[in-house]
């Protein structure tokens, strides 16, 4: 990954700079990385971005020209500029696993550093667990409409920029794809690239039919024919079943078929029809068209004969969500070696944080092994797993729910410890089964596109008493 230390707010230098001046360089000071709402109010998120978390923070370096740059810009001093020469990360890190389900103001990374160092990773942190969360989230939804059939992620080219469709593809495969149309990411990443051909190269031979006949001839194990260039049911389906035939006095069997226009609920339950009848059952039929979940789950509703899914714009853009709104809060300081909470207030309760240093236990039911809630909690605080533990909304304190067959899962664990890595970064497939036992986790209410349970996330007695301590004592104003 390139040295991305430079991509950052302004204001993180400024304060820097101002943390320098005002002789609070070496404070330590604790944030913690959040998102507040699920994407397109869904009921839980996918956490993706780890990887290149761990990357950037590995590479966090000032070098010469970028101080010459900052030198440039008549703000900063050379005290200033001296001491980003010899910047080095040696802080904490908390972070949950990548792949990992989660939900609104729940801590996804924990940063406990020095603060100039824990100032300025705040905006990159963000940027890379945002986008690819989101993408990663909007990746599930649509794979959850398909009802287990296969999901192509086919957005490279409308992804806003190269990096987007690059880290979009990844974020995708977690979420839930077979494989991408993106050969730099089935390189970069060991996933499965996909795609046969476009009208294009029907149009560029003098028939249909040898379009078809000559990509058979390249590809015999492997064809997959587009069939709405022209007239998908006139000639389309007709000149496929031709070459099919072809193929199959050759000894090989086709694979598909793809449509990409047209009305696909009536188009592919004719082309099942026909490929039924000319005794091609096994043949898949794939369709595309600016789908997703809401396309696909009313597509699965009117019985549409598709196997297959390619998704492009409206998943690497996440088209009708556009951001997480992830966001990285101070919610303590240390001072002579005692932890100090901190608390953002807003006349929106729903901008408050949770303050003080913290981590989350799950809580799972051991006749079933699914997860029943999420408890935020202080980070001294241990659950005993012999004892019944009662735990309570935040908000409607009166409602209370007791566990007695339980056990726990904390976590936020360690990602850097130093400045040094302590955990080793996982391959992409391994993050995708261990994302597929996330959902598997959970009840299917928790996970429906519509309407969603609402999944229990509670403040556990010491962290709630600390919040509305301060919220009470605004000794800060």
């Amino acid at each position: 990954m390139v040295n991305l230390t430079m991509l950052t707010d302004f204001y993180q230098l400024t304060m820097m700079n101002g943390y320098l001046k005002s002789d609070k360089k070496d404070e330590i000071m604790i944030f913690d990385m959040f998102y507040r709402k699920n994407p397109n109010d869904g009921g839980y998120t996918i956490v993706c971005g780890i990887n290149e978390v761990i990357d950037y923070i590995e590479n966090l370096k000032f070098e010469e020209e970028d101080i010459q740059y900052l030198k440039s810009l008549n703000t900063f001093d050379e005290e200033f500029l001296k001491y980003l020469r010899d910047f080095k990360f040696d802080g904490e890190i908390y972070a949950v696993e990548e792949g990992t389900i989660m939900f609104p103001n729940e801590p996804i990374i924990r940063v406990k550093a020095k603060a100039m160092q824990a100032q300025l990773v705040e905006t990159t942190i963000l940027c890379i667990i945002n986008f690819q969360t989101l993408i990663a989230t909007k990746a599930s939804r649509i794979c959850y409409s398909a009802m287990g059939d296969s999901v192509m992620e086919f957005g490279l080219r409308r992804a806003q920029a190269p990096d987007a469709g690059l880290y979009g593809a990844k974020a995708a495969v977690i979420g839930g794809c077979i494989g991408t149309s993106n050969v730099l990411a089935g390189q970069k990443f060991d996933i499965p690239v996909l795609g046969t051909h476009a009208h294009s190269w029907i149009q560029s031979f003098d028939t249909e039919l040898d379009a078809f006949r000559a990509y058979a001839k390249a590809y015999p194990t492997k064809t997959v024919l587009l069939l709405d260039t022209y007239d998908t049911l006139n000639s389309g389906i007709r000149n496929a079943i031709t070459v099919f035939n072809e193929l199959r006095e050759q000894g090989y069997e086709p694979l598909g078929v793809r449509i990409d226009s047209g009305d696909l609920e009536f188009l592919s339950k004719e082309i099942r029809k026909i490929l039924d009848s000319a005794g091609f059952e096994n043949v898949k039929i794939t369709a595309s068209n600016d789908l997703d979940e809401n396309t696909i789950t009313s597509l699965k509703n009117q019985g549409a004969q598709i196997d297959i899914w390619g998704v492009g714009t409206k998943m690497i853009t996440s088209f009708d969500w556009a951001a997480l709104g992830g966001v990285y809060k101070l919610c303590a300081v240390v001072r002579d070696g005692k932890m100090i909470p901190k608390i953002k207030i807003s006349e929106d309760p729903n901008k408050i944080n949770n303050p003080g240093y913290k981590n989350i236990y799950r809580i799972y039911d051991k006749n079933d092994n699914k997860a029943k809630a999420d408890l935020i909690v202080l980070d001294e605080e241990v659950i005993n797993e012999n004892e019944p533990l009662t735990i309570f909304d935040p908000i409607h304190t009166w409602k209370k729910m007791t566990f007695e067959n339980f056990y726990v899962k904390k976590l936020l664990s360690p990602l850097f410890i130093d400045g040094k890595c302590v955990r080793e970064k996982r391959d992409i497939k391994d993050i995708k089964r261990y994302t597929d036992e996330e959902k598997e986790s959970f009840w299917i209410q928790y996970r429906r596109n519509k309407n969603p349970q609402i999944y229990k996330v509670d403040l556990s007695k010491k962290l709630w008493n600390m919040k509305n301590d301060l919220l009470e004592n605004r000794n800060i104003l």
